[in-house]
This record gives structure tokens, sequence and C-alpha cells, in this order.
């Protein structure tokens, strides 16, 4: 997808000669720079063109310095109705720069901050729609505004280089540490050493006073599907919606069009100590455990695994795990399922598209919490680039130690780190086979007297079709800590990338069910974090999940060994479960019979699961959807049995 041709030089149409910073390759020209290197749109030479300045880091070190404005503690600042206001605080440690946004808000994802601007086809709110206007007004407003700053130029590919697309930021040059968050969760490219010319498909617009000017502080970002460029106009300096999911969107633009996903997903291959080899894929809503499924079992000094407490009785259960599996990670939150790595396996086949980690650290409370992440933070071998901790200037950083949030006085729950891809032990860049397609679902306590959907045991071996619906609806669960949480059971839908997504939720419910059905030899699972029943497990479940299916040597499993779920919408629970020659109880994968639940409360925890699913897949039930997802959602409609499910889609056991 790299552009080529001849790249187009940005001519001096000012009389106002204006200082130019453009490393390595090039030198001022008055007001312009020759950009040899680069083939841009009308828009971005413009801006170029007439801007304050422009700087083009080629090192990361560079990006660092940015981030910092050659200073210890750096504010970032814009006017905003004639007066300054800090949006954020950067502060030099001697383990990399921590970024402290001002306003607690800043701190998460808000999920609702997806505007498309386009009129072409969408599900998603159009901003004319929403402010009685065309798009056009507010992006010449834009493109004005970063005229008169100072610019950063960023080269990245999103995707890597074999299977990516080149993107460019165009950023002031305050926001030095948003351009270095960037950089390390994609591809970074040193311009002076890129091969040919490199000709943008998206163009990131960072724009952050326009948050408050135009959008009552809201975290917006408008997705422009112009044809011949993919627009990010971000209003705000969180990475998470614009750098991060909104290059997101554009790549499931890029498949719908295609006929292929990019799946919101971590991925690892376990390796156990007897060398049996499985690879796990975990997908599931934001908090739904997808960094943490590449993590090591956390313990306790002693060396045991606190499986959980009883919210109830206060009794607590443990197990012995004394040589856990060997981790190869092999993606963390965006995986490619591109068309030219399939193979005739009838596996699924994935590739990470990220080039660094956004790792949530909510977890890490005190030092010796997770002893390998907590060295590759505390002494990395470059810099990284910290969200929400205390932090003081040429300290070190610690990541168990969180910004406090002033709205709560608790600590954030979204405390981040970037993990670039090159500083992770073991870490696989092929592509891989999955074995094991999980799904993660945050549950709340579940008891007789104030019932929830948290009825889920340890681990279910879903049925295709089964797999195909906890994908549609998604659920993003209880307490979620990664993004600014309304309360209560809410879906994030398609695949748990449906808040990114700027097309159609049927075209991408098509895609993946056509992706199931060429994929039937990856097997499907669902594993519950944070509760099973009145369980407090944390993320125990995938982790205790993830040892007994790469020690079982296969992803079969013997029908003699499975138990139908009370709830169908479960699939198959276990009749038991073996680690290192210990069982786990049977109220952690049966939940029915944890006293403190019975039947009774069960049984209106499946009814509240099989409303929100009927509730949420209303949406999909139109004409243009496959006739045999029509079929699977008649049968979730109609109550139907785990054999219904089966009949429609087998499932190799």
């Amino acid at each position: 997808m790299c552009g080529k041709g001849i790249g187009k030089n940005i001519e001096n149409k000012s009389e106002v000669v204006r200082e130019t910073h453009f490393y390595g390759y090039s030198t001022p020209e008055g007001n312009g720079v020759k950009m040899e290197k680069f083939k841009f749109t009308s828009d971005v030479m413009e801006i170029l063109n007439n801007c304050k300045g422009v700087t083009i880091p080629e090192t990361r070190k560079e990006l660092i310095e940015l981030a910092l404005n050659g200073t210890d503690e750096f504010t970032v600042s814009y006017e905003v109705d004639g007066k300054m206001r800090d949006e954020a605080i950067v502060t030099r440690c001697k383990n990399g720069v921590v970024i402290n946004y001002t306003d607690p808000y800043m701190r998460r994802r808000d999920p609702d901050c997806l505007i498309v601007g386009d009129d072409k086809a969408t599900d998603k709110p159009r901003y004319s729609e929403m402010f009685g206007k065309d798009f056009g007004e507010l992006r010449k407003e834009t493109f004005e505004w970063l005229k008169q700053q100072e610019l950063l130029v960023v080269p990245v590919m999103v995707g890597g280089d074999e299977y990516g697309y080149p993107v460019v930021l165009i950023a002031p040059k305050n926001a030095g540490f948003f351009a270095c968050g960037l950089s390390d969760l994609q591809y970074f490219t040193n311009i002076a050493e890129y091969d040919g010319v490199f000709e943008p498909v998206v163009n990131i617009y960072l724009v952050p006073p326009f948050r408050h000017t135009h959008f009552d502080g809201k975290q917006i970002v408008v997705h422009n599907r112009l044809d011949e460029v993919y627009e990010l106009l971000s209003y705000n300096l969180y990475p998470g919606p614009s750098a991060k999911k909104g290059l997101y969107g554009f790549l499931l633009d890029v498949g719908e069009r295609e006929g292929w996903i990019t799946a919101h997903t971590s991925a690892v291959k376990i390796v156990t100590p007897y060398e049996n080899e499985i690879v796990m894929m975990h997908e599931g809503a934001s908090g739904g455990g997808k960094s943490e499924m590449s993590e090591h079992v956390h313990r306790e000094p002693d060396g045991r695994i606190h499986v959980g407490t009883n919210i109830v009785t206060k009794e607590d259960f443990y197990l012995r795990l004394e040589e856990p599996c060997e981790l190869h990670p092999i993606a963390d939150d965006m995986a490619m399922c591109h068309p030219k790595m399939q193979n005739d396996s009838k596996k699924l086949v994935i590739k990470d598209v990220e080039a660094g980690w956004f790792v949530r650290v909510d977890h890490i409370k005190e030092y010796g919490t997770d002893p390998h992440l907590e060295k590759s933070c505390i002494q990395p071998d470059e810099p990284l680039v910290f969200m929400s901790m205390q932090a003081q200037p040429n300290s070190t950083v610690l990541i168990w130690e969180h910004t406090i949030d002033e709205d709560t006085n608790k600590p954030c729950p979204n405390p981040r780190v970037i993990l670039p891809r090159r500083m992770i032990q073991n870490i696989i860049d092929a592509p891989a086979e999955v074995d094991i397609r999980s799904f993660g679902v945050r549950t709340p306590p579940c008891t007789m007297e104030v019932p929830t959907y948290g009825i889920m045991g340890l681990m279910h071996i879903l049925p295709p079709a089964l797999g195909w619906l906890w994908r549609l609806v998604a659920p993003r669960g209880h307490a979620n800590p990664s993004i600014v949480d309304k309360g209560g059971m809410t879906s994030e839908g398609i695949g748990s990338y449906g808040y990114f997504l700027t097309g159609s939720v049927v075209k991408q419910a098509n895609l993946l069910l056509e992706q199931v059905l060429n994929t039937l030899n990856t097997r499907y699972v669902l594993i519950p974090n944070q509760h099973i029943g009145c369980y407090d497990v944390g993320f125990k479940p995938q982790w205790i999940a993830r040892e007994y299916i790469a020690r079982r040597g296969s992803a079969r499993f013997r029908r003699e060994s499975l138990i139908e779920a009370r709830c169908p919408l479960l699939g198959y629970g276990l009749s038991k479960l073996k680690v290192d020659g210990q069982l786990v109880r049977k109220a952690f994968l049966q939940p029915e019979t944890q006293s403190e639940i019975g039947l009774e409360g069960y049984d209106k925890g499946a009814k509240i699961l099989s409303d929100f699913f009927k509730s949420e897949l209303k949406k999909f039930d139109t004409p243009e959807l496959d006739p045999l997802g029509k079929k699977i959602l008649d049968c979730c409609m109609n109550d139907g049995s785990l054999e219904d499910y089966i009949a429609l889609i087998p499932i190799k056991l």
C-alpha cells in the first residue's frame, strides 16, 4: 500500500518567512519545505505550506524529547476562549515519560466518541444529523487552526510493512507525547531511510482545544471517509479513541470493503512443561481480559494461586501450580485476519496489527504482583510511555502507584503503559494458526438475593453458532476500568469492535459468520472474569483455563467430560477440571451448585442474559443478514436448546 510516484514540493505561497525544522534530508526554503519522500493530499500540502513550522522526527529519541519540550516537566496547554487551558502534564522519569491529564475524564476512553463526517453508508451517528450542519465547515476550521501552529508530521505504518497501510499524523508540536504514543503503538517510519515515496492513506489531524470550543469537553473523533484518503479528525489528546481505536476503524472499513476482519483480540502460544503447544486468541470487550491472557498467573508470596474468595462466607480457595506453561505472546488487542494469511488448515490465521501494546495495569497494586511486567517497566531497555501514574521529575515511575482521580479520590482505574513489541520476551511476529478462540466477559457477583448474569462457570465450550452469537452481542460487562462506564450491562457488539466500526453491523455479522464457517477446526470457549457466582476471582479463570487446555495437548474435548449448561447460551460446562493433579471445586464449574445461588438464582440470571441477547440481536434481523445467520438468530429468539444450535453448525468435540 506504499505510494509510488513523484512526491510534490510545498511551494511558498506567502511573503511571511516562517522557521521550518525538517530533519535529515531537506532544508528550509523560504516558507516551503521540499518533501520528495511524501505524496500528500492537497489539503495537507496547504496546511504545511502555511503553518508556523514543521518538524518531522526521525528517531524515537527525538520523539521523547519533543514530548518533554526539552525539559524535565512540561505542561501541554491551549488557548480556549482567550485563556490558556492545561490539558496534560508530561514528566521525565528515569524509565520513561509519564502523561497525566488534568481532567480525570480524559484518563479513560469515552465509548461514544465516534462520529461520521461523510455521507457514505454507516450505522453510527453523523455529524450533520447531530449538529444540523455540514461537517465541511468544521473541517475547514480544523485546517485553519492547524495553519496557526508549529506542527509535527509523523509517518507510521498501521499493520506493519507486509500487510500494513501508511498513515501520517499532523499535530501541534507541543503534543509531542501524543505523537510518541502513536509511534510506539504503530510502526514508526524514519522517513529519511524510507525506500520509495510515502503516500498516506490515512491522515490524522489532532486539534485538542476543539474538545472545549465545539464538543462540550467530550472526546470526539470524526471519521471522514473520502475517496482519496481516510481522515481521522481527533479533537482530544487521549490516544485511545484516535491513534489506536480510530485506526482500528480504518482497518475495519478496509476489511468491510475487501471481505476480511481485524479481530479485537489478544493471542498467545502456550508451551507446556512437556512441550505441548497450543495457540489461544482471547476476544472480548474492553476490560475482558485480552492483555491478561499473555500475563503469567499471579501468585501469593508462598507460590499458591488464589483462585477466589466467597463474598458471602469470605472463604478462600487456592491451587498450586508447580511449573506453569511458557508463554509466547502473539497479539494484545488487534489482530489482522487477512485472507492472504489463511491456509488449508481450516483454522483461523492471525497476525498482530500493532507495534506496541497499550497495557492496562490497574491490577498491579503492589510490588511483586507481576514480576515479569514490573521488571519490563522499571528497568526497560529504552524509555517507555506511561499514563495516569504518579511521577516526580527524574524519579522512577512505579506501575502500582496510580494517579488519584480528583473527582472520586480513588486511584485512576485505567493506568497504562505502552510496551513496544521489541521489548516483549518470546514475542511471535509471524502469522499464527489459532486452536482455541476464547471470549472473555466481565461478570458481576450473583446470589439468590441479587441475581445477575454472573452465572458462568470457569470455562464453557461453545458450538460455532453460539461462538458467533456471543461475538454479535459482545457484552461489555461489569465494572469496566478502561472506558467511561454508564453502568449496567451494555454491548460493544460485532466481535467487541462495534464501537470502532464506521460501516454496517450486518455486513460485519456476515463476515464473522463466513469466517466461522471457513475455520471450523478452530474451537470456541467462553471464560468469565471478576466473578463466578458469589466468588470474586479476578482474571484467574482465564489463566487456569489456559493452563488446563494447554496441558490437555489438544483443542478437542471428550463428550463425557462435558455437561450441558443449564442456560443454553452457555453451551457446555465442564463436569470436572484437573490442573497439575488438583481438582477445581465444582462450585467454580457449575455456579448453580453454589448454595448462595441455587437453581432459582441461576435461572433468574439466565433470563437476564437471555433477555439481553434478544434485545441486542434485534438490530441484526434484516433482509441483508445471511440466511444461516437468520436461523441462528431465530433459534435464540425462540429459546432454542443446545442441540438446536449444534444442528445449525455442528461442533467438533
